[in-house]
This record gives C-alpha cells, structure tokens and sequence, in this order.
C-alpha cells in the first residue's frame, strides 16, 4: 500500500488564516447589519449573502475550467486586462480555492446563521403563531435549496462561459490593480 505524504505549503497555512480573519469580519458586519434591520432588511441581507456566495463560487469553477489559449493572444495583442486573466488561470488551484471554498462556505454558514436570526425576528412579531422548529428547519431548507441551486445553475454557466467570465474578472483585477492604491500593496505575477 502506498503511503500518503500531505505537505503543508506556506499557501494552505496562509488561507486558513485569511479564511478565519475574513469570516470574522463578515460575521461582525452581517451581525451588526442584521441586529438593527427590520425582518425585511435582514432577509434582504441573507439573499446577497447567498448572492455573493453563488457569483464567487461561478468565478473560481470558471477559473477551473478556464483555457488560457485565448488569452495568451490577447496578451499579444496587448490587451492590458489578459495579462490578469492569465494570472488567474495559472494560479487556477488557489484562486478557485479562494473563491469557491474561502468565500463561497463563508457565505453558507453566514448565511445560515443569518437564518437563524431571521427566525428570532419572525418569533418576535407573534412567537404563539410560529412553530420555532418547524420555521428553523423551513429556514434552513430554503437557505440551502438557494444556495446549492444558485451554485449549480453557477457551476454550468461558468462551464459554458468560462472564457467570458475569467475575462470580465481579469479586467475588474485591471481596474482595481491601476486604478486604486491595491498596486501599492499586491504585487502580482
């Protein structure tokens, strides 16, 4: 039988910790959004919770799944957004990590405790109307079911458009790279 090495790279150790600091400050923000808002503004936060989840995830499957063919003639033709696109592509394991798994299960489980207290809004209105179990288990259902769903009908658009999407995300790169302070501080290869 074949022994399984697993070497810890400098890169898992570093998402792991980007992935709890990011969680962190989207619960925060999430939860001082939604402790304010009314029950319609919270739903309203959950669904673009859900929403983001759902656009990253068809990134990073696009990414995946992506071609970097067209995009070396573009770079030769000196389309400044190819050479981002390109990056993309070959950093293709870690930007889909990053963006289906980092951002992605970050949604779903804020999303998911967004739920939660959506249910103590509804209960707060009239608590002897709502079954508490039952609207918690509706609620899950529904936030899952919009999620995974989201993602599949994601998944087959990034498949079908993966050219379209990697390139629409390398010119965001460009823009936000040249046109913000981010040069200054994310150096690119």
């Amino acid at each position: 039988m074949k022994k399984i090495k697993i070497k810890v790279e400098k890169w898992i150790l570093n998402i792991t910790l980007a992935t709890f600091l990011i969680t962190l400050v989207v619960s925060v923000v999430t939860n001082a959004l939604m402790g304010e808002a009314g029950l319609v503004s919270a739903t309203l936060v959950v669904l673009i919770i859900i929403i983001t989840g759902i656009i990253f995830d068809t990134v990073g499957t696009a990414v995946a799944a992506g071609d970097p063919k067209p995009f070396h003639g573009m770079a030769a033709a000196r389309v400044p957004s190819a050479k981002y696109s390109l990056i993309l592509l070959k950093n293709a394991s870690k930007v889909s990590n990053f963006f289906n798994d980092v951002i992605g299960d970050i949604a779903g489980v804020v999303s998911g405790a967004g739920s939660a207290v959506i249910v103590l809004k509804i209960l707060a209105m009239d608590a002897s109307f709502f079954n508490e179990t039952y609207l918690t288990v509706l609620l899950s259902c529904l936030v899952a079911s919009l999620t995974v769903g989201g993602k599949a009908m994601g998944k087959d658009v990034a498949i079908n458009y993966s050219k379209e999407i990697v390139h629409f995300t390398g010119r965001i790169m460009y823009f936000f790279h040249t046109r913000t302070p981010l040069q200054r501080w994310i150096k690119l290869k």
